[in-house]
């Protein structure tokens, strides 16, 4: 009996000092073709992190790719099968014809080590696209342009290296409908399973939960209103309240599975990281942040104050205070959070503080928001975390009789309305009718006292757009002594009865 044929390179490459080779492996590329051809269940160890794209020698991608299809058809795929893709190939007649393929399961042992190859083949693609990433951003920086700044290319460069470590989770083009079918089912299961039966993170606000089904990931939140309504205070409650419930579980291969709530990164362009922690510390410890500003606190007071910042700091709770940031940078340093500790929310307060590209703001602003509202969105989709922005509104909020905001009161850019998932809206009768107060004793007194008390405690959360869901007005409990939102209590809310 004779013995097969040799395998032998497809592609020898110069192994003089003057050419340095790019990374490969080409025993590894047949290694593992054999194993598939002799046993179809080495491509099932795989498939699910090797790609065509990722084999060095052309004709080793066509048979691997070949090969898949069809064992993803239910099919067998042997060299006979193959046979037929592969009869007039130029590049496979060169280095033997369809014999080629005989020879790869020939020399084929087991597939024990199938995983192995894989792992081989796929790590070589990736030095080789560092090469090619560290290439680029050689020749860019000898060759400059007039709108690229160093630190743009720095952003793209992180970008790039982002996007490659995050391989299978972003930029990955088309994807057959099973599997997207298979990521809802996995949704629908998390949500069925989760307290509260919700598919995204809660904000701790139950009403809030079921208008909304929780924060979605890859969504775009737009928080809106007019100046005092709260939205800080609602943006920093939320927050609050996901990091408070962020659980993790560690796998035995040293990977760490979130099961409930997230690391929060917040980008506070108005407030320091220390105003906003005060709020934090206020509405959790129940002592107005005016008077822990000031140091009109009482013993007890103090001790309060520090045993619920001692609380706090055990929270994964990140804080940006950097002003004047472009959507670049938030861009950049979210995705270095992620890589460095996880990710689950990211909050921006607020839209209008940050900056867009130097070009788009030489456009006009309108084009600038454009610019950020796209980027924001992109983000939330490259993260697959949910990003809430704070909004301003324009004024002519207050030209109207009824305060309550519509989604045409978004300043400086319809593409606010546009781009965002979910838009919500912050309203505080309250506060308006305060500024009425008619004089004592009138029968328009009177009145303004009735209205007063409905509205005293409370606010209103408008959705005025949501993708996935319902639109319409929830009510929240309002405590502006300490900035606090919490759920408002029903007088309608009768415990169910089960007979």
């Amino acid at each position: 009996m004779n013995s097969p044929l040799p395998l032998r390179p497809v592609e020898e490459l110069p192994s003089d000092d003057s050419y340095r080779a790019p990374p490969h492996n080409l025993e590894a590329e047949q290694a593992l073709l054999g194993a598939i051809l002799t046993n179809n269940e080495a491509c099932d160890r795989v498939s699910a992190f090797l790609t065509p794209e990722h084999f060095f020698e052309a004709i080793h991608a066509r048979i691997y790719e070949a090969a898949s299809t069809l064992i993803r058809a239910g099919k067998l795929a042997s060299p006979v099968t193959l046979k037929t893709y592969f009869e007039s190939d130029a590049t496979l007649k060169e280095i033997g014809g369809p014999v080629y393929l005989a020879r790869l399961a020939a020399s084929a042992t087991t597939i024990i080590n199938a995983e192995e190859y894989g792992r081989t083949i796929y790590e070589t693609a990736q030095r080789r696209k560092l090469i090619g990433i560290g290439t680029d951003l050689v020749n860019d920086a000898f060759e400059p342009t007039v709108e690229d700044s160093s630190r743009d290319l720095i952003e793209r460069a992180e970008q790039t290296l982002f996007e490659m470590a995050e391989t299978g989770k972003y930029g990955q083009g088309f994807q057959p409908l099973t599997r997207a079918l298979s990521q809802a089912i996995d949704m629908a299961s998390a949500a069925y399973q989760r307290d509260g039966g919700l598919s995204g993170l809660s904000t701790g606000l139950r009403d809030l939960d079921e208008k909304l089904g929780g924060l979605q990931s890859s969504d775009l939140i737009i928080l809106a209103g007019r100046p005092a309504m709260g939205k800080t205070a609602l943006a920093t409650n939320i927050a609050y309240n996901v990091a408070k419930k962020y659980k993790a579980e560690f796998g035995s291969d040293g990977s760490n599975k979130v099961t409930d709530g997230g690391l929060v990164a917040f980008f506070s362009l108005e407030m320091s990281s220390e105003q906003l922690a005060t709020r934090i510390i206020s509405g959790q410890a129940e002592i107005s942040s005016e008077l822990i500003r000031r140091g009109i606190i009482t013993d007890h007071d103090f001790t309060r104050l520090v045993e619920v910042a001692q609380e706090l700091q055990s929270l994964p709770f990140y804080i940006d205070d950097t002003g004047g940031l472009t959507i670049a940078q938030v861009a950049a340093r979210a995705r270095r959070l992620k890589r460095q500790r996880g990710l689950g929310l990211i909050v921006v307060d607020y839209l209008q503080l940050l900056a867009g590209s130097a070009r788009r703001a030489s456009e006009g602003r309108v084009q600038e928001v454009t610019e950020i509202t796209v980027g924001l969105k992109a983000l939330a989709k490259e993260l697959n975390v949910p990003i809430m922005a704070l909004s301003q509104l324009s004024r002519q909020v207050e030209s109207r009789d009824d305060k309550r905001p519509q989604l045409a009161d978004l300043r400086e850019s319809g593409s606010i309305e546009q781009d965002a998932d979910v838009v919500m809206f912050v309203f505080r009768e309250e506060y308006y009718l305060e500024r009425l107060k008619p004089t004592e004793g009138t029968p328009e007194f009177q009145d303004w006292f009735e209205k007063t008390s409905r509205a005293h405690g409370k606010a209103e959360v408008i959705i005025g757009k949501q993708r996935h869901g319902p639109t319409g007005t929830v009510e929240l409990q309002f405590d502006g002594k300490y900035t606090k939102f919490g759920n408002l209590a029903r007088d309608d809310a009768i415990p169910e009865r089960f007979e």
